[in-house]
């Protein structure tokens, strides 16, 4: 340590919002250089390279090839997929001196895409799977946590070629496999849930969630088995209901009622149901209006119905709605359309139409799935300080549409049928897709069956965020002073540590070192001679080695300390058989 390129830091800096940030700064092991974007010190990057090796052994035991592509990428594959307006503001845009345009990439379906149609013609080719370990960049609107969410990250991405939908389903389940054997090997809890595939596109999609109360995602779970991330979950839909023999709806005076509580109370006090029970936010149809950016920068406003008692998620709706960014409406977007009349706008008109022909907004109105044929509802009238009871869906107004928008409870049904769900917290840490035909039908990846017609390759695509899995794994292992890898990713095996001033100290720890080395562990000595013993317990216990090496009084007498950092333990062990401790 007197001369490795290694600095610890006595505060916490100022930017740091979760443990893992706080501390891989602190130990040395990377430095901020801008909002979410890092370097790498020595330290940090053996940690890192372990976790590469980690993946890299077991996709070459799942029968993946490696490869390598540049960050710095031409424009036009992304243009034919559409993806170079689809990632919007979140794409590193650039120009190089001719003018052409340029991408850092966030990903890389599209050039995997192109290699694999310039080299293979034949279903004999196939199936092939190949992968990278690269960095990636993403303009995140709000980079945090450190190597949390990042933009600059780096990510394992696998693509698997088939040229049948049976072959995409074997190759998938091996990339799944190998996922499960790389967490267990790093220790990582991990949750595999139903995902939506965004920007990806295809069908099949799962995340592998880490549970933590840090992480970004909500993801939900029942007893029964069921796993999705708030994204993918879907609302079990009760039955229509006949609508035969209901009243007409009825609109009456509901002044000072702009919110779904002031609502609900005017009801109780002046229009109480005939069955005595009491009206409550779930029979009020709540209108949000949202305000969706394209790509091309097109504003539209759209109109949500969802129950009263239901907020909107906007994570839910832009998942519904992408590639459009999601905004609420703004004043100006008010002002376009009158007919908006803010806390009684509705999906009905006072001449009776059925929304889509004479509604009274002209704007797309769509439904929380609870909104179907023959239920009642409390709603807007669209004139100020008035509402609509007794509102039939679609016998007074009809949908444009349907949408996942509202937000997911504890104790919603499961889709499955497993029971209701409860909500956790989770870090994506993996996601595997089933890609489809979608980018090799678009960049013309095709090839020759086995009756020589030309057929479109099927591709998944699997990624593991490796920068990201460093910062979970450091998020769980460590304590008040500082980490505590597990021996897997661990930078070093043994952290030994001379303390006092004599000479047989720092003797008995350079043989103790060239023992080490002698049985194939790697070891960090601090020999610094002018730092005193607390500030190399403290640099120890903040850089996190699960097992150092003290070389201090029984020095003289062939005594060391082995310190477990794990448990805390500390025993006597003569240097004769510490070799023995780590056979």
């Amino acid at each position: 340590m007197s001369n490795y390129f290694l600095r610890t830091l006595r505060e916490d800096p100022s930017d740091a919002e979760v443990t893992s940030h706080r501390l891989l700064v602190r130990a040395g092991y990377i430095r901020r250089q801008a909002p979410g974007i890092f370097a790498w010190l020595p330290i940090g990057l053996r940690v890192k390279a372990k976790i590469e090796t980690i993946v890299r052994e077991e996709m070459a035991a799942a029968g993946a090839f490696e490869v390598h592509f540049p960050a710095l990428l031409p424009r036009e594959p992304y243009e034919i997929t559409g993806r170079w307006d689809e990632y919007g503001d979140g794409l590193f845009r650039l120009k190089d001196r001719k003018g052409s345009d340029m991408l850092l990439a966030p990903t890389h379906e599209e050039v995997f895409t192109l290699l694999v149609k310039d080299l293979y013609s034949s279903y004999k080719d196939l199936p092939l799977s190949i992968f990278q370990i690269q960095d990636k960049y993403r303009d995140e609107a709000r980079s945090r946590g450190g190597l949390l969410r990042g933009r600059e990250f780096t990510m394992k991405d696998a693509y698997s070629f088939d040229y049948t939908d049976a072959g995409l389903d074997q190759s998938y389940q091996a990339q799944r496999d190998a996922y499960e054997r790389i967490f267990a090997r790093l220790g990582l809890e991990y949750v595999i849930v139903q995902a939506d595939a965004g920007a990806m596109g295809g069908s099949r999609s799962e995340e592998f969630l880490h549970p933590t109360p840090v992480g970004e995602d909500t993801f939900v779970r029942s007893a029964g088995g069921y796993a999705a991330n708030i994204e993918a979950f879907r609302t079990v839909v009760p039955p229509s209901i006949d609508w035969a023999g209901f009243p007409a709806a009825e609109v009456f005076d509901t002044p000072d009622t702009p919110t779904i509580q002031t609502l609900v109370d005017r009801a109780n006090s002046d229009h109480p149901r005939p069955d005595g029970r009491a009206w409550t936010g779930a029979d009020t149809l709540k209108n949000v209006v949202l305000a969706l950016i394209q790509p091309d920068g097109t504003r539209e406003l759209l109109v949500i119905g969802l129950p009263g008692d239901r907020e909107v998620d906007l994570k839910r709706v832009e998942v519904a709605v992408a590639p459009a960014e999601v905004e609420a409406a703004n004043e100006t977007d008010f002002a376009r359309f009158p007919g908006l009349v803010k806390g009684y706008i509705g999906p009905w008109s006072a001449n009776g139409a059925v929304l889509g022909e004479k509604s009274a907004t002209g704007i797309r109105f769509l439904g929380d799935p609870r909104v179907v044929p023959g239920t009642e509802w409390i709603t807007g009238a669209n004139e100020p300080g008035r509402h609509v009871f007794g509102l039939v869906a679609d016998r007074d107004f009809a949908l444009d549409g349907t949408i996942e928008a509202a937000e997911v409870r504890a104790g919603d049904p499961a889709p499955d049928g497993s029971g209701p769900v409860e909500l956790a917290r989770g870090m994506e840490i993996g996601h595997v897709f089933q890609l489809g035909r979608k980018y090799a039908e678009a960049l013309g990846l095709k090839v020759l069956d086995e009756n020589g017609k030309l057929v479109t390759v099927t591709m998944g695509s699997y990624g593991i965020g490796v920068t990201r899995i460093l910062a979970t794994i450091a998020e769980l292992n460590n304590d008040a002073k500082g980490l505590i890898w597990p021996e897997t990713v661990a930078p070093f095996d043994v952290h030994v540590i001379a303390t006092g001033r004599d000479e047989v100290v720092f003797e008995t720890a350079g043989t103790v070192v060239a023992m080490l080395e002698g049985v194939q562990r790697d070891v960090l000595y601090d020999d610094r001679r002018k730092v005193s013993p607390g500030v190399k317990f403290g640099d120890a216990e903040l850089i996190g080695i699960p097992v150092i090496v003290i070389v201090g009084r029984g020095a003289a007498d062939g005594i060391v300390e082995l310190w477990d950092r794990r448990s805390g333990e500390r025993t006597q062990v003569a240097v004769a058989e510490l070799a023995a401790s780590f056979a």
